[in-house]
C-alpha cells in the first residue's frame, strides 16, 4: 500500500482545523458529493459506500444475530424448565453462565491477531461451524458438568466474532462512517432479544418431539442454522477492499485512499511492537473500562429480561413476547443513535446521554412505583444502553492508530467489557425476587461509571487535540511523506493523527 503525493498534498494544503472537533477535514470526495477520477473511471463515493454496506454489513448482522442469539437463548430455555430438567441450583445456573464470559474474553485478544496475520473470510466462518456445533450440542446435555463444559467452549468459539467484525469494518470505512455501521451490525443483537423470544416460544411448541424437551430444540434448531449460514460465510465474505471482487480496480484503488485519509502515516505491518503498544496504552483500557460498564446492564437485560417481566406477573409464554418490545425500541435507538454519533462526529457525548437514559430506567426499576412503570423502565433500560455498545467500540478504534494496534485495541475493549457479563451472570439470583434490588443497583452504578468514564476520555480528546493543534500551528510547515513514513511507528501518538471526541 502506497502513499499518493497528491493526496497528501492537498491533505496538507487544505487542512484546517474545526474548533468543535479539533480535527482535520479534507476537500475530497469523502467529505464532499463531488466526483473522484481514477485512471480514467469516475467513481462516486456515495455511491460506493453504499454499494460497501450493501455488501457487507447484511450479512454481518445475519452473523453477529446468530451469535447473540446462541450465547443468550440459555435464558429462554431456562425459562421452560432447564434448571428443573437437569437439576441446577440457582449458583449452577449462574456458574455456567458467568463460565461462558471467562473464557470468551481470554480469547478475544488471540483471535484477532489471528485474523489479522490470517484471512477474515476464513477465520470468522470457521469459528462460527464451531460454536454452532458446540450449541447444537448443548440441546443434549444432561446434567450440571455437561452444560459448564459446553459453555465453555461455546465462549472459546464465539469470543473471535464481534471484536474481529469490528476491527473488520475498520478497514473499510473512514472514521467517521464506522459508528453508524457498527450500529446496524449491533442492532442485530436487539434484533435476537426480541427475535429469541418469540423464537424459543415456538420452538418450545416441539416439546416432547422425538423425546426431548422443549428447550432442548431450542439449543439444537439455533445451532443447526448457525452452521448452515456460517457455510455459506465462506462464498460470501470478503477479507480487506484492496482484495474484494465486487469492487471494481477504480473503486479498489478509491477505497483504499479514502482510508489513508484517516490511517495517513500509521503503520500497517504486523509488529509485536504494535501489540504492546495496545496493552501500554491508558486510553485503550479507559474505554475498555467504559465498555464493561455498558455490558454488565447489556447482559443482565439480555439474559434475564424475559425473567424480569415474568416478575409482573405474565405467564413464561407471555413473558417471552412480553420481552420482545423494549428490544424493538432499543434497535432503533441503536442505529439512531450510530448514526447521530458520525453525523456529529462525537461519541462522548452521545454516551453520558444513553447513560443517564438507562440510569433513570433502574432508579424507576429500584423505586418499584407499579408494574406499568416497572415495564416502562425496561425500555428506558435497553434504549440507553443498547446504543452505547456501538457507540463505545467505534471510539475505542478510532483513537488507536495503526493497523494491528487498532486491531489488538478492540480486542482488549471488547474483552475486558465482556468481564461485564461474568458479573451479570450473579447479580439477579432468583433468591432476590421479586424487587431485584442488587441487581438493579449494580447496573445504575455500571451506568454512571460509564457515563464517568466518557467524560475523562471527551476531556483528555480535547485537550491532547489541542496541544497539537499548538504544535502544528508553531511547526509552521505542512509534514511532508517521508517525515510521516518515518514516524509510522508511533501511531496515534504524532501531531498529524487528533483524536475523535
Amino acid at each position: 500500500m502506497t502513499n499518493s503525493p497528491s493526496l497528501h498534498d492537498s491533505y496538507a494544503e487544505d487542512k484546517k482545523v474545526d474548533a468543535t472537533y479539533a480535527e482535520y477535514t479534507v476537500k475530497d470526495v469523502s467529505s464532499s458529493n463531488s466526483i473522484r477520477e481514477l485512471e480514467g473511471q469516475e467513481v462516486d463515493d456515495k455511491r460506493l459506500v453504499r454499494k460497501l454496506d450493501l455488501h457487507l454489513v447484511p450479512w454481518l448482522a445475519l452473523l453477529y444475530l446468530l451469535s447473540f442469539l446462541d450465547r443468550s437463548n440459555i435464558g429462554n430455555a431456562n425459562l421452560f424448565g432447564l434448571s428443573q430438567h437437569i437439576h441446577l441450583s440457582s449458583s449452577d445456573y449462574a456458574i455456567c453462565l458467568s463460565i461462558f464470559f471467562v473464557f470468551y474474553v481470554l480469547c478475544e485478544v488471540p483471535s484477532n491477531m489471528v485474523m489479522k496475520a490470517w484471512r477474515p473470510s476464513m477465520w470468522l466462518p470457521i469459528i462460527m461451524i464451531a460454536w454452532g456445533g458446540v450449541m447444537t450440542g448443548m440441546g443434549f446435555v444432561k446434567n450440571f458438568e455437561g452444560l459448564l463444559v459446553a459453555r465453555i467452549f461455546l465462549g472459546a468459539t464465539e469470543a473471535g466474532l464481534f471484536p474481529g467484525v469490528s476491527y473488520f469494518l475498520s478497514q473499510w470505512y473512514r472514521r467517521h462512517e464506522i459508528a453508524l455501521r457498527i450500529a446496524l451490525f449491533f442492532s442485530a443483537a436487539t434484533a435476537a432479544g426480541a427475535f429469541g423470544g418469540l423464537l424459543a416460544r415456538l420452538i418450545n411448541l416441539m416439546d416432547g418431539v422425538s423425546g426431548f424437551e422443549g428447550w432442548r430444540w431450542i439449543f439444537i434448531l439455533e445451532g443447526i442454522a448457525t452452521i448452515i449460514v456460517a457455510a455459506a460465510s465462506f462464498w460470501t465474505m470478503y477479507d480487506y477492499p484492496d482484495t474484494a471482487k465486487f469492487l471494481t480496480e477504480a473503486e479498489r484503488r478509491h477505497t483504499v485512499e479514502r482510508l489513508h485519509l484517516d490511517n495517513d502515516g500509521c503503520s500497517y505491518d504486523f509488529k509485536m511492537k504494535f501489540v504492546w503498544d495496545a496493552f501500554l496504552d491508558w486510553k485503550v483500557w479507559l474505554n475498555a473500562i467504559m465498555f464493561h460498564g455498558a455490558l454488565c446492564p447489556l447482559y443482565t437485560f439480555s439474559l434475564f429480561s424475559p425473567t424480569l417481566v415474568a416478575n409482573l406477573g405474565y405467564s413464561a409464554a407471555q413473558a417471552q413476547l412480553m420481552s420482545v418490545p423494549p428490544y424493538v425500541v432499543a434497535a432503533f435507538f441503536t442505529v439512531a443513535a450510530g448514526w447521530l454519533s458520525d453525523r456529529l462526529k462525537m461519541r462522548g457525548v452521545i454516551i453520558i446521554f444513553g447513560g443517564a437514559v438507562s440510569a433513570v430506567g433502574y432508579i424507576l426499576l429500584l423505586a418499584h412505583v407499579n408494574t406499568s412503570v416497572d415495564y416502562f423502565a425496561l425500555f428506558l433500560a435497553s434504549s440507553g444502553i443498547y446504543p452505547l455498545i456501538p457507540v463505545i467500540t467505534a471510539w475505542g478504534s478510532n483513537n488507536a492508530g495503526g493497523s494491528l494496534k487498532k486491531g489488538v485495541a478492540t480486542a482488549i475493549i471488547v474483552s475486558l467489557g465482556n468481564c461485564g457479563g461474568i458479573v451479570s451472570s450473579f447479580i439477579y439470583p432468583k433468591e432476590h425476587k421479586p424487587r431485584y434490588i442488587v441487581g438493579h443497583a449494580v447496573c445504575l452504578g455500571y451506568c454512571i461509571l460509564t457515563m464517568i468514564t466518557a467524560g475523562i476520555m471527551w476531556w483528555y480528546g480535547v485537550w491532547a487535540n489541542k496541544k497539537k493543534v499548538e504544535r502544528n500551528e508553531a511547526r509552521g510547515r505542512p509534514w511532508t511523506a517521508e517525515e510521516k513514513k518515518a514516524l509510522e511507528d508511533d501511531g496515534d501518538n504524532v501531531d498529524w493523527f487528533f483524536y475523535t471526541i
